[in-house]
């Protein structure tokens, strides 16, 4: 069989080289391997070697103790930071993510057992080929997640991999193996042991991928019950209503499909319609109405996404984002440039959750609906390019103007700037300084 080959980074072949030449083993290993094989731009280059980090250290003139406890030494080269990491055996999981001691090894096959997936438990060396003890080429070719060896280990040694086994998934389309998967719905509740912080990114990653819809998968085998038990609710939370063809969590999840691939967007997708649960009523014709579930999912939204430590620009974007795409503006110039107002930048954002949200629906729904949506892109396309007041900041009158003209600094000047941006963005012709003033 041809051998594999692997285009390997200069300063990653340098690292290699000066190890074995120093007498010491060296391979890349894990996802750059496994991105590599599959024609994929690895994000980052990780070495494993049978050097100790102290002989690491004596060997590179410029390293960084990133995780020395554990055997990882980041080389420093004009190039960037490498990590290069002993091999190592784990000792016993005690808090479901770090072995509370390692023992270095001088054997890579053991070095390659402790990790998750066998996707991610090869190593190369250029001169070697690809070493594979675990058949991670095979599940590569069968589009497969599974555990090395025994998932209820490996799950039990580290709760994050539940996530991971996940988020593998939804990044490159592939099956979890039925026991892997058997694993991942047995250990889900130790979920809770993870801090928000990493569950938090292992989200992002999956709702971000190209198979958003995985994120089924979290509620199938218990996972949202940890992460997000509001969503368990939305899958039990049906919409008896013509525009309707699912329940509120399938037509999430079709909102997720819908739009593009940024964590801004999928996570206003995600927790969007989070609201309707506790604002769902029927009508005397067996109708559901959702009232308002825009204003309750924004707060739903702010408070999940500060628990799981967002930062504050995401939390604002992804709750306006919210509150804004059930609101009914009018559809002419004047609802526009209010609505601009309301949202700001975010706008073009908004009308990409709308569609999203739309086609989401019942097909003749989405007809209408989509005509609506691009006549109110069409009219902002006009709207920014004439260059309309949509703001306080750019219209004619400035506070400066106004103590000018005798108004004193305080409440009633903003309540006077707000009125004249009103009159503004009814009619944009209104904002000269000439006119405004006149207007005090």
């Amino acid at each position: 069989m041809e051998k594999l080959v692997i285009s390997i980074p200069e300063p990653v072949s340098y690292i290699i080289n000066k190890l074995n030449r120093a007498g010491y083993e060296a391979y890349a290993v894990g996802g750059c391997v496994r991105d590599s094989i599959l024609g994929r731009t690895p994000q980052d280059w990780d070495v494993t070697t049978s050097a100790l980090p102290a002989q690491v250290k004596e060997i590179f003139h410029k390293t960084i103790d990133t995780g020395i406890k554990h055997g990882t030494v980041t080389v420093l080269l004009f190039e960037g930071g490498f990590e290069v990491t002993t091999y190592r055996i784990d000792g016993i999981y005690e808090d479901s993510r770090h072995p509370s001691e390692v023992t270095f090894t001088s054997n890579l096959r053991e070095d390659l057992r402790r990790r998750d997936f066998t996707i991610n438990a090869m190593a190369y060396h250029p001169d070697e080929g690809l070493i594979d003890p675990f058949n991670g080429m095979d599940d590569l070719k069968e589009k497969v997640i599974r555990a090395v060896g025994v998932p209820d280990e490996r799950f039990e040694e580290d709760a994050l991999r539940i996530m991971r086994a996940l988020r593998f998934s939804a990044q490159l389309g592939f099956a979890i193996d039925p026991e892997t998967l058997l694993s991942v719905k047995k250990f889900a509740q130790s979920l809770r042991l993870i801090s928000r912080e990493r569950i938090r990114d292992e989200l992002l990653k999956l709702i971000s991928s190209p198979y958003p819809e995985t994120f089924r998968l979290a509620y199938e085998t218990g996972i949202t019950a940890v992460i997000l038990p509001q969503f368990d609710v939305l899958m039990n939370t049906p919409q008896n209503n013509p525009h309707h063809i699912y329940n509120v969590g399938d037509h999430t999840l079709s909102v997720m499909e819908n739009i593009p691939a940024d964590k801004k967007l999928r996570l206003a997708a995600l927790l969007h319609d989070m609201g309707k649960p506790e604002t769902r009523s029927t009508d005397e014709n067996g109708v559901d109405h959702f009232l308002d579930h825009h204003i309750k999912g924004a707060e739903f939204a702010e408070n999940w996404m500060r628990e799981m430590r967002f930062d504050n620009n995401m939390i604002k974007d992804v709750s306006t984002l919210i509150l804004y795409h059930d609101f009914l503006f009018s559809k002419d110039e004047s609802g526009v440039r209010h609505a601009i107002n309301k949202v700001g930048s975010l706008f073009p954002d908004l009308l990409l959750l709308l569609r999203a949200d739309t086609l989401a629906k019942s097909a003749d729904y989405t007809e209408r609906r989509m005509k609506k949506i691009d006549h109110i892109e069409d009219l902002y396309l006009k709207i920014k390019e004439r260059g309309d007041c949509t703001d306080i900041k750019h219209l004619a009158v400035t506070g400066a103007d106004l103590i000018a003209a005798g108004v004193k600094p305080g409440p009633e000047m903003g309540r006077i700037l707000e009125e004249m941006l009103e009159e503004v963005l009814c009619d944009p012709a209104a904002n000269t300084k000439e006119y405004l003033l006149g207007r005090l």
